[in-house]
């Protein structure tokens, strides 16, 4: 038997010992797929959560996702960290695609660490943000952590740092959407609320600054997590989280809805789609569903529902300041934002919270060349000692500062009644508006006739021997003069009256005719809007 040349024999050994290499990178991999333990994986399953990799499944098309640093392991020492060395760090990161379209992800595994954030933990977030901003693509991040590592102390705390200052440089240019599937507590919170839209899963998910405990020993108060900050409480109480839904499933199908109405970036426009519903579709029952009597409420979903495509929007914050809704939707398959009253709510009127909900969405949809159309039924601004004191002035300015600011194209029209400084607020022609429209049935005053009437005939109607006829003229005559539906109109402050069945088929034939605006700010380094 003849023996190998030393040549061909060095040649075969570097052989099997690359298909060694080979075969222990995939075991490694296999291990750091697998996570800490099947028992841990059985812990998140135990508590109605599934775990970060299911998440990122659900989430992204089948078979597009690519990890980016799979492999990574803290380098911290004491408090026994040296010997907890597991691969991932507790953050899972990179990029795959939701209906073709690239996007960026990290989701915390709370398996590993309870998903709290380390120094290589931060250090690999840091740079899936800074390629998603570099790629311009969205960026989504799935929360379940147990904020700073305490063993890892300032480097941690400097690494929440270095997620915020990214945040705020990535705001406006991609969409930031944040998933919160479990705890988020102290300066972790502040992440999600520098992104454009916070999901929440109720039960399993919690945002506070201080927690129960710490409530407790400072105020005395007792509550539990939920109570203090779950998804019903920012859903509806504090504004903090746009969507709450019951379970993770739902969630994550509703967050690949969203971005399926969003830009990539702020240099595109939304996907648009050819769309199965005719652009000169009327909708006759636009002419039951507003009452002309300006004091009936009624329901502004079923209009919203009547104009867009195929009655399908998403409502941003619906549960939050109900007084105003706002909405994406798809006007001949062409994404748009909405902005309405709802008279169903407090009358329609806007105060602090309606006034806040709607200047963020505008701002929105402005960074993201979204067009806003925007409906308005409006009595006024809701009076009141708490109102003024709370700041009606100072808040009701963002919104104003929003319209004003926006630059893409911006289409108002008045079903009913919009008084006063509201109906200069909610995107008028004199504050730019590009188109502004009216139904037959509206009312464009400083205020109702029977307060204009109380104030300006004050003295004739004190006087007459029957003050109530008196005022019941004056009424009469102020709408006659003032208040009918043309009197705008005559003045250039409306562009045209409408049927409102014709409503859909006007707002489209708008839309596509300002598709093409261009219109600039002065140069400067930022606004400086009212706080």
């Amino acid at each position: 038997m003849i023996s190998p040349a030393p040549a061909e024999a060095e040649a075969e050994a570097e052989a099997t010992d690359i298909r060694g290499r080979v075969a222990e990178l995939h075991a490694v991999r296999v291990q750091a797929q697998a996570g800490p333990s099947e028992r841990a994986t059985a812990a998140q399953h135990a508590k109605g959560k599934l775990t970060a990799r299911e998440r990122i499944g659900l989430l992204l098309d089948a078979g597009s996702f690519q990890e980016v640093e799979q492999l990574r392991r803290h380098r911290a020492t004491g408090f026994g960290l040296e010997a907890k060395r597991p691969y991932t760090d507790g953050v899972i990161t990179g990029w795959g695609t939701v209906e073709g379209r690239t996007v960026f992800v990290y989701a915390h595994d709370f398996r590993i660490f309870g998903g709290a954030l380390g120094e290589a933990h931060a250090t690999k977030i840091h740079k899936i943000m800074d390629m998603a901003i570099a790629a311009g693509a969205p960026l989504i991040s799935l929360n379940d952590g147990a904020g700073a590592r305490i063993q890892e102390g300032v480097s941690a705390l400097a690494g929440y740092g270095g997620i915020f200052q990214r945040n705020t440089k990535a705001s406006g240019v991609i969409p930031q959407i944040s998933v919160m599937l479990g705890p988020c507590a102290g300066g972790a919170a502040y992440s999600p609320a520098l992104t454009d839209f916070v999901f929440m899963v109720r039960e399993t998910s919690q945002m506070f600054i201080t927690g129960p405990d710490v409530v407790k020993a400072v105020t005395g108060e007792e509550i539990s997590q939920n109570g203090l900050g779950g998804a019903d409480v920012h859903a509806q109480t504090s504004g903090v989280a746009h969507f709450a839904y019951d379970d993770e499933e739902t969630c994550i199908a509703e967050v690949r809805y969203l971005i399926s109405m969003l830009p990539s970036n702020n240099r595109e426009n939304p996907p648009s789609y050819v769309s199965g519903d005719a652009a000169d579709r009327r909708s006759p029952a636009l002419l039951d569903l507003v009452p002309a009597d300006g004091n009936r409420p009624y329901d502004m979903h079923k209009v919203i529902e009547e104009l867009v495509d195929e009655g399908d929007y998403l409502e941003v914050h619906e549960r939050w300041a109900r007084n105003i809704l706002c909405a994406l939707a798809r006007l001949d398959g062409k994404v748009v934002g909405i902005v309405a009253n709802q008279p169903q709510s407090l009358a329609g009127v806007l105060d602090i919270e309606a006034s806040e909900k709607a200047a963020r969405f505008v701002q929105m949809c402005d960074a993201f060349n979204i067009p806003i159309v925007t409906l308005l039924d409006v009595p006024g601004f809701l009076p009141g000692v708490d109102q003024e004191h709370g700041g009606i002035i100072r808040h009701g300015a963002k919104l104003l500062y929003a319209y004003c600011n926006a630059t893409v194209p911006r289409i108002s029209l008045i079903l009913r009644k919009a008084y006063g400084g509201a109906y200069i607020v909610m995107d008028s022609q004199s504050i730019g508006a590009d188109l502004t429209y009216a139904w037959p049935t509206n009312e464009i005053a400083v205020m109702g006739a029977e307060g204009a009437a109380n104030v300006i005939f004050r003295r004739q109607i004190a006087a007459a021997q029957d003050p109530q006829a008196m005022r019941a003229r004056m009424v009469k005559e102020y709408r006659a003069e003032l208040m009918h539906p043309y009197y705008a109109a005559e003045r250039g402050l409306v562009d045209d009256v409408i049927d409102p069945a014709q409503t859909r088929e006007v707002l489209i034939k708008s839309l596509a005719m300002l598709h093409n605006k261009h219109a600039d700010l002065p140069s400067r380094k930022h606004g400086n809007p009212p706080q």
